[in-house]
Order: C-alpha cells, then sequence, then structure tokens
C-alpha cells in the first residue's frame, strides 16, 4: 500500500523503536555509523527518506509561498480549460 500526503507518526512505533533490544545493545557497545552513511547501513531506508524529505520539503515551501500572498491580500484568479 502506497500512502500518499504527510507521514502519520505512530506513537506505539516510537516507543517501541526506543526500547528495542536491538537499540540497547548497538548503543551498549558503540556500533553506530557516522552520520551520511544510511546507504551502508539500510539502503532502502535511506532511499525512502531522501525521497521523503525533497519530496515534502518543495511541497511545504510552495504551500507557504501560497499562504504569504493570500495574507498580502492578492487576489487569485483560477482559469479552469476543459
Amino acid at each position: 500500500m502506497v500512502r500518499i500526503g504527510f507521514r502519520v507518526p505512530s506513537l506505539r512505533k516510537r516507543v517501541s523503536a526506543r526500547t528495542s533490544l536491538r537499540r540497547a545493545v548497538r548503543h551498549r557497545l558503540g556500533l553506530k555509523a557516522p552520520r551520511g552513511w544510511g546507504w551502508i547501513t539500510n539502503p532502502r531506508k535511506a532511499a525512502y527518506n531522501r525521497i521523503y524529505s525533497r519530496t515534502t520539503r518543495g511541497c511545504l515551501i510552495l504551500l507557504g509561498f501560497w499562504a504569504a500572498l493570500a495574507a498580502a491580500g492578492v487576489a487569485f484568479a483560477f482559469v479552469l480549460v476543459g
């Protein structure tokens, strides 16, 4: 299933990620990769995060642009070509 739109945070997943056995072992042994090494540790997750951040950031900037125009009192005229 592919979801379109904003990510919906899950409290259950957030808590389970912070309290997992795998995370505890990794942090105690110091087996963490430096920032930016996501392509080596988990390439599928790194690809998803890169696409997500690039697509949503553009939507938010565009939304802010339209909101600023509306706040300034600029009238919008939409023409439907059918």
